[in-house]
């Protein structure tokens, strides 16, 4: 198999005040988040450095976290050969597009922040994310139904991510724990991928069909199905679909060695996506930039990655 890069472009969750650093170290990330500050009418990297608990409030956490990924695209992508297919978990697919091409990468950050605005309207109040390992899906998928929850992930043939009100999610750790599976609530406050945002869904495809979206240059993923985005239809589709309806990132990982990645690099905040290709595929090379100290360090293990060395 010829070698060739996917990248990991990952959601929310791994937020930290450093995250930053290494993409507004060069001239190209640094020009990038002045950029989408002007627009924004804040700062990404002073916002990233003060911290606190508002790094990880919805309507904050993803333009943060997109401004983050795109910022660290834009130091990257100069020094990076052609990657062969981009894949998202969750807000990652719409950085996806942006990296793919598919979309301007300040817009981007702009419709980041638009896309937290009509989940958290969507989604009821104390409403969130639990991960449980250890169970089998179906087990899994029976626990959640049976606490009023739903599986909004699948990760892994034992790792999935369910979501719901905050009661339902109560129960379904307590009947989680009593089947033996290892469960961690997640620092995110909206029913992701389930059928409670709903009515986040036509909102966010109306505002992808009057952005400037195209086809991508580069293959992504759609991470509800892991098929191949061919149109911009398709794109739209996609893109507005996920946030009401479960993400596939198992198949997308098995999807992306498919295609042709022997080399995974996770653009981060964090490393979770990176650890997870792993655990699914050990035969792969795997890195995030979070691993490294600098954006000249990441080019050149994704160098050594790819010729073999």
């Amino acid at each position: 198999m010829a070698r060739g890069l996917a990248i990991l472009c990952p959601g929310q969750g791994s937020q930290h005040p450093e995250m930053l650093d290494l993409a507004a170290a060069t001239p190209e990330g640094a020009g990038f988040l002045s950029r989408a500050a002007a627009r924004l009418g804040w700062d990404p990297l002073a916002r990233a450095r003060a911290g606190g608990p508002g790094i990880f409030a919805n309507a904050e956490a993803q333009p943060l976290v997109c401004a983050t990924e795109l910022a660290t695209w834009a130091a990257l992508a100069p020094r990076l050969p052609a990657p062969t297919v981009f894949l998202g978990y969750s807000l990652g697919e719409l950085v996806a597009h942006a990296c793919a091409g598919g979309l301007d990468p300040v817009d981007t950050v702009l419709l980041a922040r638009r896309r937290a605005e009509l989940m958290d309207a969507a989604s009821p109040p104390g409403a969130g994310l639990v991960a449980l390992r250890g169970l089998p899906l179906a087990r899994v998928e029976a626990l959640a139904a049976a606490a009023g929850a739903e599986v909004a992930i699948v990760n892994g043939p034992d790792h999935a991510v369910a979501g719901g009100g905050g009661a339902a999610l109560d129960e379904l750790e307590a009947r989680g724990a009593r089947a033996g599976a290892t469960t961690v609530r997640l620092p995110v406050c909206v029913a992701a991928h389930t059928r409670l945002l709903a009515g986040a869904v036509a909102p966010f495809a109306a505002a992808l069909e009057a952005s400037g979206l195209r086809a991508p240059a580069v293959p992504v993923l759609a991470g509800t199905t892991a098929d191949l985005i061919a149109t911009r239809a398709e794109a739209i589709a996609a893109l507005s679909a996920q946030l009401a309806t479960r993400l596939e990132w198992e198949r997308c990982l098995l999807a992306a060695h498919e295609l042709g990645g022997t080399t995974f690099l996770e653009l981060g905040p964090g490393a979770a996506l990176s650890r997870m290709a792993q655990e699914r595929l050990p035969e792969v090379r795997v890195r995030s930039v979070a691993d490294f100290r600098s954006i000249d360090g990441v080019a050149a293990w994704v160098g050594r990655a790819l010729g073999g060395v």
